[in-house]
């Protein structure tokens, strides 16, 4: 399975976060998948920013739409949704993969989860799933470190060795037992994704499941994502899989939709 992780708070801001717009996307990027409300109190822990700032910010982002009101707390606005709808290039390949998605999982009954790479950790751009799996922590929005994930090591395994000098100089921190946190056997993994086109994860992210993921690559040769099939590693079968995944991922470079 492949769970939802989020950024620490103020990650990547750096001396940025004093400023206003700073301290604005702090308040924006403190909400979590599962949050629904956040006091001013819990906005103002968990992003380091005093009270009084936070209101102040609040009232600007609920007359942009950012944030809405639920009572004496705050939510994020139905705006923070349309304008990430509107980010082309992740737009136009989910509109252009759900298809092959659909059908994937209409295949396997499945979950099917469609990823890019943010930074050292897989976006979900995408997620089908039906019955019970749908309960499970994975979401669209949600990311998680590419190390652990299939479709992460696929990521890593079709980018510049650079990335993989970036995961690596990092700890690579357990998940689970079977989390692969040495950076030889890593690299090695990854060595074998770019030979043989494809990744299987065995309950490396959740105990009791696996994942196979393949890359996604546009008509001009540049990869775009990776698409990847999750099931309890009980009824995996990965060698389907891997047949369905490379015949989609051949079908979305011919059809010409994205670059």
């Amino acid at each position: 399975m492949e769970p939802v992780q989020s950024r620490p708070y103020g990650a990547g801001l750096g001396d940025g976060a004093n400023s206003v717009l700073g301290k604005a996307r702090l308040i924006l990027e403190a909400f979590q998948l599962d949050d629904v409300d956040l006091s001013l109190t819990e906005l103002s822990r968990r992003t380091g920013v005093s009270k009084a700032s936070v209101h102040r910010l609040a009232q600007e982002l609920l007359a942009w739409g950012m944030l809405e009101r639920s009572g004496t707390d705050y939510r994020l606005g139905m705006r923070a949704f349309e304008l990430g709808s509107r980010v082309p290039r992740f737009r136009v390949l989910r509109d252009a993969v759900r298809p092959f998605m659909e059908s994937l999982h209409y295949a396997t009954k499945e979950v099917i989860h469609l990823g890019v790479l943010d930074g050292l950790d897989v976006l979900y751009l995408e997620k089908l799933a039906g019955g019970p799996q749908s309960a499970k922590p994975s979401r669209i929005a949600g990311r998680m470190p590419l190390y652990p994930t299939a479709t992460g090591k696929v990521l890593l395994a079709f980018s510049p060795q650079t990335l993989l000098e970036e995961v690596l100089a990092r700890p690579l921190d357990r998940l689970t037992p079977s989390t692969v946190a040495l950076p030889g056997v890593l690299s090695e993994q990854v060595r074998k994704v770019s030979r043989c086109g494809h990744a299987i994860e065995l309950e490396e992210v959740a105990i009791g499941y696996c994942s196979v993921a393949v890359p996604l690559f546009g008509t001009s040769g540049l990869l775009l994502g990776a698409l990847s099939i999750t099931a309890p590693t009980f009824r995996a079968d990965t060698a389907k899989y891997v047949g369905l995944l490379t015949g989609v991922s051949r079908k979305v470079t011919a059809s010409r939709q994205i670059n």
